[in-house]
């Protein structure tokens, strides 16, 4: 006898988890963004560092790994519109479009084993297709983050999805990278399909709501009016440019601008200028990023939930405003010696608290909108051109500029940040 998987004919399939339960939701978002965790920390870190240790230019290796963030920065027009403008499923709304993204990357991953370490380009080719189908399920996530997830719980799933991300490339970037060399490609890519398989499976195995079916195709109910997309994209314009769109725009891009100004010449200062050893540094920025990805995002998204969004994020700015204008004061007066850990630990820890504090009023901003997902990824995108430019701009800077004014100019772009999140209703719930 045939049994209709959307639940309706089965008591027992009824019983099945969904993402109407809060420890539920919070498991499926803490694994989906472990597994993005799992392929970053392989990618961009495992596999770079063993490309390059086996006599591959760091130029070759930055081009075609470069070419797989293309996805990331095109993810806005490329999938947000698709999610957004989707017609309801007897899967669901939006987990159809996580399903077949994680299918798809799985696939990808399963084709790499055909290919050898000297293969870089096709390697680089082969992770281009993998973001493609990992920014599908980014997008798929955030949709259903901003229609299933109340507005009190949206600190803690922030820091479930940090956290997730955090620890994932973590142990993904220590344990491939160690069985890179021992092993080979072949098997690492092996163990990271499996790793990633058993990442994926709450996804795969959650419905989204409590009438929805598992893994069932056909469409429910009469096909959407659709809005056509040059209308969608006017619509998503207008939105852009209200006052408070172009304010939260420009305060992504400042913050990981800020951020990235003086990430890199103070790590070139700490290694050329006062003799770090590379590997000690890298092992405290991994160790510094894992506990504040991990513990002290769990910490502010609880703070957040039960304060509201505004008072832990200034109060991380005003921390950023005073780390900043310590570190340039002992760089100045040649003291920064023994408290180079300290400024470090705190540079490297506000980065990713930052996004915990920002995300949930970032959800709120653009939920209860026709181009929602559409919208929430502009303002990611905006972090991450912030944080290229800023990067990038640290460069020209630095033989112009000492670093003690470069970590002055960066506590004044977080003291405006500061003012600017204190001001009006920038993020107070959209009602």
């Amino acid at each position: 006898m045939h049994h209709d998987l959307s639940g309706r004919s089965d008591r027992t399939w009824l019983q099945a988890p969904n993402l109407a339960g809060r420890r539920i939701r919070y498991g499926v978002f803490f694994a989906t963004y472990l597994y993005q965790g799992l392929i970053a920390g392989f990618s961009l870190t495992a596999l770079a560092n063993h490309l390059a240790a086996h006599g591959v230019a760091a130029t070759e290796v930055g081009f075609h790994f470069a070419l797989a963030g293309l996805p990331w920065t095109l993810q806005p027009i490329l999938w947000g519109p698709l999610v957004d403008r989707s017609g309801d499923r007897r899967m669901g709304r939006r987990r159809p479009f996580a399903v077949a993204a994680i299918l798809g990357c799985h696939a990808t991953i399963a084709l790499m084993l055909l290919l050898g370490v000297d293969q870089v380009g096709l390697l680089g080719l082969a992770f281009l297709v993998h973001s493609l189908f990992a920014s599908l399920l980014d997008t798929a996530c955030d949709r259903l983050i901003m229609d299933h997830v109340p507005a009190a719980e949206l600190g803690r799933v922030s820091a479930c999805t940090r956290a997730g991300f955090v620890a994932g490339t973590s142990l993904s970037a220590a344990g491939l990278g160690w069985m890179l060399a021992g092993y080979g490609l072949s098997v690492s890519l092996s163990a990271l399909l499996a790793a990633g398989i058993l990442a994926s499976l709450p996804m795969l195995l959650v419905r989204e709501a409590p009438g929805d079916a598992l893994l069932h195709v056909a469409r429910r109910g009469p096909p959407p009016r659709r809005v056509p997309f040059s209308r969608f994209l006017r619509r998503l314009g207008l939105a852009l440019r209200r006052k408070r769109a172009l304010q939260l725009l420009a305060l992504c891009f400042g913050l990981d601008a800020a951020l990235g100004l003086f990430e890199l010449p103070f790590s070139i200062d700490l290694l050329q200028g006062r003799g770090w050893d590379p590997a000690t540094l890298s092992r405290l920025q991994a160790g510094l990023a894992l506990v504040s990805g991990t513990a002290g995002a769990f910490a502010i998204g609880l703070w957040s939930d039960r304060a509201g969004p505004v008072r832990p994020l200034r109060a991380l700015l005003l921390a950023s405003v005073v780390t900043f204008v310590l570190a340039g004061i002992l760089i100045a007066t040649g003291l920064l010696g023994s408290a180079a850990p300290l400024i470090l630990a705190l540079t490297h820890a506000l980065p990713g608290l930052l996004i915990v504090a920002l995300m949930p009023a970032l959800l709120q901003a653009s939920r209860g909108r026709a181009g929602a997902a559409t919208q929430f990824e502009v303002y990611m995108a905006a972090m991450n051109l912030g944080s290229v430019a800023g990067t990038a701009l640290s460069g020209w800077l630095v033989p112009v500029l000492p670093l003690a004014t470069l970590s002055g100019v960066v506590a004044a772009m977080f003291l405006g940040a500061f003012l600017l999140v204190g001001r009006g209703d920038l993020l107070a719930p959209r009602g």
